[in-house]
């Protein structure tokens, strides 16, 4: 059973690496939604494969560093693309929910990316 908690942040980025008249290159900001997966079996008692509670526990403290930020000023997201901040959150989350299973980031309506970890790249 896979399930998931979806966060939302405000956070301003620009992308370093892109060309000099990129649009990207410019500063400006997103409502960036932030999914998280959990796969896992239902436990038989519970009825749940984890508490939701316990997804949102673990993500506070990436919350912390991110939301209403600028994303390339937080260490680790100098070039701070969605797929690079999908590994990013990926990394500070996989220790405290073993069964995380994806990561999705949109940055907008219709553009995002899934980070599924190491095998996922």
């Amino acid at each position: 059973m896979d399930i998931f908690k979806e966060f939302t942040i405000e956070a301003a980025h620009r992308l370093p690496n892109v060309p000099i008249d990129h649009k990207c290159g410019r500063l400006h900001g997103h409502t960036f939604r932030i999914e998280v997966h959990v796969r896992g079996p239902v436990d038989a008692q519970m009825g749940w494969v984890i508490d939701f509670a316990d997804i949102k526990t673990a993500f506070k403290p990436v919350e912390e560093q991110i939301d209403h930020r600028f994303l390339n000023e937080v260490p680790g997201l100098e070039n701070p693309t969605s797929e690079n901040l999908a590994r990013w959150v990926w990394q500070r989350l996989r220790e405290d929910l073993p069964l995380l299973s994806k990561v999705v980031v949109r940055e907008t309506c219709t553009s995002g990316c899934i980070y599924e970890g190491e095998s996922g790249q």
